[in-house]
């Protein structure tokens, strides 16, 4: 029986789910998920709970935020005036708005907190902090 190894090309697919039950992604039926072991196309981690897969096979993979989006990092939320942003500018808790740093480098921020003063941007993943399970099945070996 032929398992999946690193440089194999397979074709997955998965329902992920966090702690509480709630769906944050799925790959099923003709959209299915096809990968190269090893590519970096997803986690190492869940390459890692692939390989050794045979075909059929059905497996829960869980990942801790280490292994998929990392923990949740104070230093990933910033707080500014409110007269930083334009005056018709709409600015609401769970918004999202585009910064660009000093560095040049862009990061799309999700609005956490706002008053007449200050607005609380976070610029974690927001599945960051989160333990990920993926229910797994390995469709084809060498797709």
């Amino acid at each position: 029986m032929q398992v999946a190894k690193i440089g194999d090309r397979v074709a997955v697919q998965y329902i992920g789910t966090l702690d509480n039950g709630r769906i944050f992604d799925s790959r099923e039926g003709d959209d299915r998920l096809e990968i190269t072991l090893g590519g970096g196309d997803v986690f190492p981690a869940l390459e890692e709970g692939i390989v050794g897969m045979a075909e059929g096979e059905v497996r829960n993979i869980i990942l801790g935020p280490e292994d998929a989006y990392g923990p949740r990092l104070k230093e990933n939320m910033i707080t500014l005036q409110r007269d930083m942003f334009p005056a018709d500018k709409e600015i609401r808790i769970g918004g999202k708005l585009s910064l660009q740093f000093k560095d040049g480098q862009e990061r799309i921020m999700l609005i956490v907190a706002v008053d007449e003063q200050q607005v609380t941007l976070d610029g974690n993943h927001s599945l960051a902090g989160c333990e990920l399970t993926f229910a797994l099945q390995l469709l084809k070996i060498n797709a």
